[in-house]
């Protein structure tokens, strides 16, 4: 296995490497277990293992108290939901104040449930009674203005007949009149039904009826002003209120079932006016006392909400507390006595006396006769990953685990992220006022960063939220390269000084540089402002940010193979050394590192030599001369000796290695194959895999599997090598994108709109150049240089030195349990 590295009581201070870990074993009294691991969760520099894997969650020795934390977690989500329908926020006041036991908050959450539940089904009720008696008003409202409407439509045409004596009656007369019949034994009493029916299903509902009595009923229907409210759903409806007059039993069955079928709800309606208008008195004033009830009971239910309010964020988090320590409690195996549990687990180094004062704390507190016991094991297993980090470092940390977490004591890309990510994002984001938006906004987030960690936010604003360092770091960096570019917000400023150059011409802006004369020093810092607005501007920011991608390419991919050193000379791996890092370092510096030098070379000379055609004809015709390419003396002969090197390393990479492995293997496997071989390389077993627990110490070496590993390795970083390169090349891309970007916006909105001498014209363009450079350059251009500085790191950089096939140390900690969610 890889070696610890370091160790002492104290933390490590290496930010390159992780925390040396080592795996302990605990056996804790089975009297003060709870509160053991109660104190090791309060520490959170423990990180458990399963001893008990192979059995179900129904098996484990605990699994009855976590079946209590979670009624208990349900019961505190079934106040949370109610409160959220009140309206009615959690405090955290009294957090850290009062300290519940967990017997009496598991009794004192059952009583505050039975209460509430009680009082929900008592308001409903009343509720839904409350409900019928609206519907029921609405209905004597509506069929009574109906059936007087009739009864004065019927006493009229009564009379009629009876001035007349001739005629036929209406169709209404017969079903509205039959008791004012002159002749008696003809009278049929006729029966009714009255109601609300949704509005929806009126006209499917009067279809039916008609259907299935075969016309033999009158029904009238009249739409409701205002939606009711439904007694079954609670919700308000719009409905018609509906009257069928109907003659038989059979008749009235049928309609019952037909209103059942479409939810109408029935109400009685009574004959006589001076019933109706009782009827109406009585359902007024029972309504009214319900109104004053179901006000009481809301009233009473939200003070039972509220003194839960004040207590929920203490007892949720103790419930949560309780189940992670049953969790942790099954994770740990009994022993036969059943009077002791005995636990294995990660931690670092440092923490080793911290962990045992806390067992100490735990026996004493508990008052355990017996004390707990703390040991460290001997493994063959690979710890888990563990960097120290703050809240400054934690985001870029997240950037490289996004990719990978370390395997153990592997180098920590991490450290260079902090400085390599947003100096790359800035090289493409070059425009420092761009920047300071950027950093007037991000200090808002770190400025009230207390207030906002503890409010709920969206996710687009937590994730900003969360990286508001990273952001921070961007936009300085944004901020100097705007001012290399000599930017802001496209337009330059002469900052360090007057340009060095002055126009023959007065136009200066179709000058060349030929039209430009200098008259004074250098510009002292960044890109001299003469060059932007000129004919001359793009071909030369295009060559300089081009050549600028390829020098920080290829530093930072030198960077990368050095760091693969330190790895290999860390984990003692000699092959690694001689057969990966000096190949490689060879190979990429023979061409790339080349081409880099005949960049500065050029650039210090001022010469025209054309750097394509030096680098395709070092390959196609090495021996021709370079005539006016040439940049210095003897460099046809360092070419011819550059690329022998790059043809070299490629065999070198490829064919040593396995080999030295295989011979490596015979030498630790010889005799009885029971001991390593004094001396013997590491890195053996990490190509064999022998790092692992339970090592196949015996098993046979795939001489073609190692070859075939190391061949794809080799091609892989040959092709990389050029595409890699070419990658970077993005950088100029999206800088020279986003300069032309806010260019376009300055020039084709500001100046146009600031030319036409308008004030409404000005302020619309002012507001559209605001908004093209908030939500193009701002929010877009910065997701995509984001994005792509992302892709450098994890493709071109990391790939040649970091493995990322490790785990992250994950301790056991209440800590952590605040964040999580129900």
């Amino acid at each position: 296995m890889a070696r610890s590295g370091g160790g002492g009581c104290c933390p490590s201070m290496d930010l390159m490497r992780s925390e040396a870990m080592q795996l302990v074993q605990v056996i804790i009294p089975a009297e003060s277990a709870h509160l053991t691991v109660s104190y090791l969760g309060d520490l959170g520099l423990l990180q458990f293992k399963d001893l008990n894997a192979d059995k179900s969650p129904f098996q484990r020795t605990y699994a009855a108290q976590i079946k209590r934390c979670s009624e208990m977690a349900r019961k505190l989500r079934f106040f949370k939901e109610q409160m959220s329908k009140a309206g009615i926020s959690t405090s955290s006041a009294q957090l850290i104040e009062t300290r519940w036991d967990f017997d009496e908050l598991e009794i004192k959450l059952g009583e505050l449930e039975t209460e509430l539940t009680e009082v929900n089904a008592n308001n409903e009720k009343l509720q839904r009674t409350y409900n019928e008696l609206l519907e029921y008003n609405t209905v004597l409202q509506k069929a009574g203005e109906f059936f007087y409407s009739a009864q004065r439509n019927a006493t009229a045409q009564q009379r009629e007949l009876e001035s007349s004596q001739s005629g036929q009656p209406s169709l209404e007369s017969p079903l509205l009149e039959q008791e004012m019949s002159t002749d008696p034994s003809k009278q049929v009493k006729l029966g009714s039904l009255s109601g609300l029916v949704p509005k929806e299903k009126a006209m499917a509902f009067e279809r039916i009826l008609f259907r299935a009595t075969r016309g033999n009923i009158f029904l009238r229907q009249e739409p409701v002003d205002e939606p009711v409210t439904d007694p079954s759903s609670g919700e308000k409806v719009p409905k018609n209120t509906f009257v069928i007059f109907y003659s038989g039993e059979r008749v009235k069955a049928k309609i019952l079932k037909i209103c059942d079928a479409f939810n109408a709800n029935r109400y009685p309606f009574p004959d006589d006016v001076g019933k109706q208008l009782h009827a109406v008195q009585e359902v007024s004033g029972k309504i009214s006392e319900l109104k004053a009830t179901i006000e009481m009971g809301l009233a009473h239910r939200d003070g039972i909400l509220k003194s839960i309010a004040s207590d929920f964020e203490q007892w949720n988090l103790l419930a949560k507390r309780e189940k992670s320590i049953y969790h942790t409690l099954n994770m740990l195996s009994v022993d036969v006595t059943k009077k002791c549990l005995v636990g294995e687990g990660w931690s670092p180094v440092f923490a080793s006396s911290q962990i045992q004062d806390a067992l100490q704390r735990a026996t004493v507190d508990s008052k355990s006769q017996v004390g707990s016991i703390f040991q460290v094991l001997n493994t063959k297993e690979s710890p888990p990953t563990y960097f120290r980090t703050n809240k400054f470092t934690s985001a870029f940390q997240e950037i490289v685990d996004a990719y990978g977490v370390a395997k153990y004591q592997e180098a920590n890309p991490g450290v260079f992220t902090i400085v390599t990510f947003p100096f790359l994002f800035a090289v493409m984001f070059g425009d420092w006022g761009h920047g300071i938006c950027l950093l007037l906004a991000t200090l808002y987030l770190i400025i009230r960063e207390k207030k906002l960690a503890s409010q709920k936010l969206g996710d687009i604003m937590e994730m900003m939220f969360g990286g508001r360092y990273v952001i921070f770091m961007m936009s300085l960096f944004s901020i100097y390269t705007g001012l290399i570019y000599n930017e802001f917000f496209s337009v330059p400023f002469e900052l360090f000084g007057k340009s060095a150059y002055a126009c023959r011409d007065p136009s200066c802006r179709d000058a060349t540089t030929d039209g430009l004369i200098k008259v004074r020093d250098t510009y002292p810092f960044g890109v001299d402002p003469v060059w932007h607005g000129s004919r001359s501007e793009l071909p030369f920011l295009n060559s300089l940010k081009m050549k600028m991608s390829i020098l920080l390419g290829v530093a930072q991919m030198n960077l990368g193979i050095v760091m693969s050193y330190f790895n290999a000379k860390f984990f003692r791996s000699s092959i690694n050394v001689w057969y990966m890092f000096v190949p490689q370092l060879i190979f990429l510096n023979s061409l790339f590192g080349y081409l880099s030098l005949l960049i500065i070379v050029k650039w210090c000379t001022g010469s025209k030599a054309d750097l394509y055609h030096v680098m395709i004809y070092m390959f196609l015709s090495p021996t021709d001369e370079l005539g006016e390419n040439q940049l210095f003396s003897g460099q046809k002969t360092l070419q011819l000796v550059l690329l022998l090197l790059a043809l070299v390393s490629v065999p070198w990479m490829l064919i040593p290695k396995p080999i030295l492995l295989k011979k490596q293997h015979e030498q630790r496997h010889q005799g009885h194959q029971y001991t390593m071989l004094q001396g013997a390389d590491e890195s053996v077993g990490a190509e064999l895999g022998e790092h692992h627990e339970d090592s196949n110490d015996h098993e046979e070496f795939e001489f073609s599997e190692v070859f075939v590993h190391q061949l794809i390795h080799t091609i892989e970083f040959v092709l990389g090598a050029v595409s890699n390169t070419a990658s970077y090349l993005r950088l100029w891309a999206l800088s020279l994108a986003h300069s032309e970007l806010s260019s376009v916006f300055y020039d084709k909105v500001l100046l146009l709109a600031w030319g036409y001498n308008s004030i409404p014209i000005l302020i619309i363009g002012i507001v559209i150049f605001v908004f093209a450079t908030v939500g193009v350059l701002l929010v877009m251009e910065t997701l995509s240089a984001f994005l792509h500085a992302l892709r450098l790191h994890w493709v071109e950089f990391q790939n040649k030195f970091y493995e990322g096939d490790g785990y992250k140390f994950a301790p056991f900690s209440f800590a952590l349990i605040r964040d999580e969610e129900d």
